[in-house]
């Protein structure tokens, strides 16, 4: 899992967010902080309370293009 910062625009302070590695969000901040510093040690500290493992699987983006290369 990980910890993000992200911001909402027109709003100057921060939020957390925890996303596991399928990129499914698991839980967001409701508090605001003032710098991403901040947001994501708040965010690492509820990751560890939580205790949980990621058992997602990795969704892949994108298709292999090798089988145009063989024409």
């Amino acid at each position: 899992m990980q910890v993000a910062a992200f911001a909402i625009p027109g709003d100057p302070n921060w939020r957390w967010r925890i996303v596991n590695y399928a990129g499914e969000t698991i839980e967001e901040s409701r508090d605001s902080f003032p710098t991403i510093a901040s947001a994501v040690a708040n965010g690492k500290k509820r990751l560890v309370q939580m205790n949980v493992v990621d058992r997602s699987v990795v969704v892949r983006s994108h298709r292999s293009t090798s089988h145009l290369r063989a024409r």
